[in-house]
C-alpha cells in the first residue's frame, strides 16, 4: 500500500463476505470497501479533525446534488455551524494525477453550493483555493486552512 502525505490515523477494518477489506466510516456510520479513493478519504478527513480542528459532526461524506439535472454525489463537504457549506472536498486515488478535470469537477458542483474553500487530494497531493465570488476569481493557497480559519 502506498504512504500516502498525511497523517496515518488508524482505521477500523474487517474483511467481508466477499474477502474485500472494509473500512468503518465513522461519519456514514456503517463499513465500506476499502478502495484507494476511500482510503485517502478517511485519512483525510481524520487529518482535518485531528490536526485542524474541523469538528467530525459537521462533516457529510457522499451527499447528493442535482448538477444540470443530473444525480450527483460529492465526496466530502464541511458545513459551518449554521449549517452553511464552507468546504468542498473531492478526492482521487493516490494513482490518479490531479489533473484540470478534477478541478472542473469540484467547481461544477461548487455552482449550486456557493463554498468558501474547495479542496481536492490523491493522498499524495493537496490542492486548497479560495474562492472570491465578487471578483469572480480564486486564490490557491499554500496550507490547508484550520476550522477557526474558514469560519473568519
Amino acid at each position: 500500500m502506498q504512504q500516502l502525505n498525511l497523517p496515518e490515523h488508524p482505521l477500523k477494518t474487517r474483511i467481508n463476505e466477499d474477502g474485500k477489506t472494509e473500512v468503518f466510516d465513522s461519519f456514514r456510520k456503517k463499513y465500506v470497501v476499502l478502495q484507494p479513493e476511500e482510503r485517502v478519504r478517511q485519512q483525510f478527513i481524520w487529518f482535518l479533525v485531528n490536526q485542524k480542528n474541523y469538528p467530525p459532526s459537521l462533516i457529510a461524506i457522499e451527499k447528493g446534488l442535482k448538477v444540470h439535472g443530473l444525480q450527483k454525489r460529492f465526496d466530502a463537504v464541511v458545513f459551518n455551524r449554521n449549517g452553511l457549506p464552507l468546504v468542498l472536498l473531492e478526492f482521487k486515488a493516490p494513482e490518479v494525477k490531479l489533473s484540470q478535470a478534477a478541478f472542473e469537477q469540484v467547481a461544477r458542483y461548487n455552482l449550486h453550493m456557493h463554498v468558501k474553500y474547495l479542496i481536492i487530494s490523491n493522498g499524495l497531493t493537496h490542492y486548497c483555493c479560495r474562492m472570491d465570488y465578487q471578483k469572480h476569481s480564486f486564490r490557491f493557497l499554500k496550507d490547508i486552512p484550520g476550522f477557526g480559519e474558514i469560519c473568519r
